[in-house]
């Protein structure tokens, strides 16, 4: 046992130099999490440029499959789901052709070599922005989401598309920013219930009388970076929508007007700049030594991150922002939805499989006790003698019939016989909302 005691009792002699040591090895672990961070930017790189071949692939094979994303979206899972009202799901089902997404600032052939200390210096002005993966390669982070629609009763827009860029705040802050996108309702059927319009308003608002003004939050902490918004005509109404707006109403579609925050290209690239600056110190000083909070200078706050108004900001954002978790719901639909499409079809297919069993057994459990009830001999039950008339059509042909020329020839009677052996198709769903 004193042997024990001896071996877990610390000496005084090393309590000192834990903490001597302690404050140097935390920064080097913060080091080191940043170069696995450039790590997995990098893999993602070449991962988007190796499996862009094989996503066009996929488009051409998927194009011939009839309501493929709309079978796709049925199976989404919970982070995307939660945000589709049964109301979206109807547009979803009857007019959704495509959903496509890029990585747009990857260009078609890799960077050699990556160094990302050395990020690229424009801060992304040439199509967006990310900590950059040097060599002209641009961020893979940055995004590009875009739905294809037929003709439909909603909005005249054949395609919705909507970019997000990957940019760095001088506050150490880092993700993705957006601009609203205008969407072509027809005459009463905004389901953003006008929040969508007036986000874009006021965008178009602030680029017309703000961002006319010199950039103070450029080269400064981010005082002033909302100087001038609060007495714009569009922010009063836009925040007053918000406010009266019902909770838990949120169209998929006010998705679009997402912004984020107020990074503009110009700070994110003397933000890059700064943290590469700070990186080649730190490597060539062979130390990450932390200085004591006392003797750092407003400077080396600045140069630290220490930004402490970061929160406030937030909390400003909040005020007129349409789709809080916009930034979120584009990365579940770029890492999740879109490379598991087939995935989640395939699931859509099985469960109806299991659906169609349901039906054929119910039905043989149900046949002796509701057959004839009408009494008109037909077996019907409707008491009418007449044969009975089907409630939808479905808009998926048998599982079969894809692999047959002329599939989208597939004619009435047979849907209608399809419909009878209890086929199932995509339509919208209802959900309980908290």
């Amino acid at each position: 046992m004193t042997e024990l005691h001896v071996a877990n009792a610390p000496t005084a002699e090393r309590h000192e130099n834990e903490e001597e040591e302690a404050p140097v090895m935390y920064e080097e672990l913060a080091a080191l999490e940043k170069e696995f961070d450039d790590v997995d930017v990098e893999i993602l790189r070449k991962q988007t440029l190796l499996q862009t071949p094989l996503y066009a692939k996929r488009t051409l094979l998927t194009s011939r499959i009839p309501h493929f994303w709309p079978l796709v979206l049925e199976q989404a899972p919970p982070d995307i789901d939660t945000y589709v009202q049964p109301s979206d799901s109807e547009v979803l089902n009857t007019a959704l052709r495509d959903i496509f997404v890029e990585r747009f600032e990857v260009v078609a052939a890799p960077a050699v070599g990556v160094d990302f200390a050395n990020a690229n210096a424009d801060g992304g002005r040439s199509g967006g922005m990310g900590m950059g993966t040097g060599g002209g390669g641009g961020d893979p982070r940055s995004l590009l989401i875009r739905f294809e629609f037929g003709p439909n009763e909603w909005f005249e827009d054949d395609v919705l598309e909507k970019r997000f860029w990957y940019r760095r705040g001088r506050n150490g802050w880092a993700g993705l920013v957006s601009e609203p996108v205008r969407i072509a309702w027809k005459e009463g059927m905004d389901m953003t219930e006008g929040l969508g319009d007036a986000a874009v308003r006021l965008w178009e608002a602030e680029k017309r009388v703000l961002r006319t003004e010199p950039k103070a939050d450029v080269m400064g902490k981010g005082e002033g970076k909302d100087t001038g918004r609060e007495s714009l005509r569009e922010y009063k109404e836009l925040v007053e929508k918000l406010r009266s707006s019902t909770p838990g109403s949120l169209s998929f579609f006010a998705w679009f007007a997402f912004r984020g925050r107020d990074v503009s290209a110009e700070e994110s690239e003397l933000a890059t700049r700064e943290e590469r600056e700070r990186r080649e110190k730190h490597k060539n000083n062979g130390t990450t030594s932390r200085v004591p909070m006392e003797h750092i200078t407003e400077e080396e706050e600045e140069e630290l991150d220490l930004d402490l108004d970061d929160e406030d900001e937030d909390d400003a954002a909040d005020e007129y922002e349409v789709f809080p978790l916009g930034d979120e719901l584009a990365i579940s639909i770029a890492e999740d939805l879109y490379p598991g499409a087939i995935k989640y079809f395939t699931q859509a297919q099985e469960q109806d499989v299991l659906s169609e069993a349901d039906f054929e057994d119910s039905s043989a459990d149900d046949h002796d006790e509701h057959a004839d009830e009408d009494g008109d001999g037909n077996g019907d039950g409707d008491g009418d003698g007449d044969a009975a008339i089907p409630n939808i059509r479905n808009l998926v042909p048998p599982r079969g019939a894809r692999h047959l020329p002329g599939l989208e020839k597939w004619d009435e009677e047979n849907l209608d016989q399809d419909e009878e052996k209890g086929r199932r198709s995509p339509r919208p769903r209802k959900r309980q909302r908290t």
